[in-house]
């Protein structure tokens, strides 16, 4: 079980995060969401483990992550939003790099890597350079790198972001056996079409504030709305999208 308590984060006297508290528990898929700037990238640095709060705690199992963090690091996988890769590796060897240091033997990290490889349609492009990539080859790397030691917690950010179909049909589909087989998932994202389909909880903020937290259904019925994007609106009053975009046509046609 993840649990986050009281989270706060402040830069300088600027508040990114005020007071933000959750649960994950085995098989659930939490959903964080929230317009740029709400604190969602604090958030998964800090439950990462890459960055410390200015107040409230992070605990897994019961045990505070800083009593031992490189015990917490071991279970856990990591998909980072942007694709900070070695690019004179090629994805095999980069495979082969992230396998060692999470400890995995060799034959293990060859098996592992091979067959996922062979999943996202990456096995042609296995010798080559990471520079050469384009960028959903990059996020097929990222993503297998993060379950190669098949870890307890993953966190998702923005995991999406250059996938062809395919890929993201896949990555779907892998998202709900993972919550089936048990595991933690932190899903961070914008693409509230998917985020509706795989998570079973729901997490809304703005300027750093807990908006909403429960399950997709819940709160689609608490706000009367018929889908998690209008939810998502009405609570951020965020702008009218076509009004929006018919006074954009309208700037420009003058």
């Amino acid at each position: 079980m993840l649990q986050v308590r009281s989270l706060t984060k402040t830069y300088s006297t600027i508040p990114a995060l005020e007071n933000v508290s959750f649960t994950i528990c085995p098989g659930q898929v939490l959903g964080y969401l929230g317009p740029n700037g709400s604190g969602k990238s604090t958030t998964v640095k800090i439950i990462t483990g890459l960055l410390e709060p200015t107040a409230g705690s992070v605990f897994f199992n019961g045990a505070n992550i800083k009593d031992d963090l490189a015990a917490y690091k071991r279970i856990v996988g990591y998909v980072p939003e942007e694709a900070n890769l070695y690019p004179f590796l090629t994805g095999l060897e980069y495979l082969e790099l992230i396998g060692r240091l999470r400890g995995l033997k060799g034959r293990v990290i060859a098996r592992r890597a091979g067959e996922m490889l062979e999943i996202f349609s990456m096995t042609p492009h296995r010798h080559s350079t990471i520079g050469t990539y384009s960028k959903g080859m990059r996020q097929r790397i990222l993503l297998i790198a993060a379950l190669m030691h098949n870890p307890d917690l993953i966190i998702f950010d923005e995991p999406l972001s250059g996938l062809d179909v395919t890929s993201a049909l896949i990555f779907r589909e892998l998202v709900k056996a993972l919550s089936r087989a048990g595991k933690l998932i932190f899903y961070c994202s914008h693409v509230l079409e998917v985020v509706e389909k795989v998570c079973s909880h729901i997490i809304i903020l703005q300027n750093g504030k807990q908006l909403a937290y429960g399950t997709v259904e819940d709160l689609k019925t608490f706000q009367q709305m018929p889908s998690l994007e209008a939810a998502f609106a009405h609570l951020v009053q965020e702008r009218d999208a076509p009004a929006s975009a018919a006074a954009l046509v309208e700037v420009v046609s003058r």
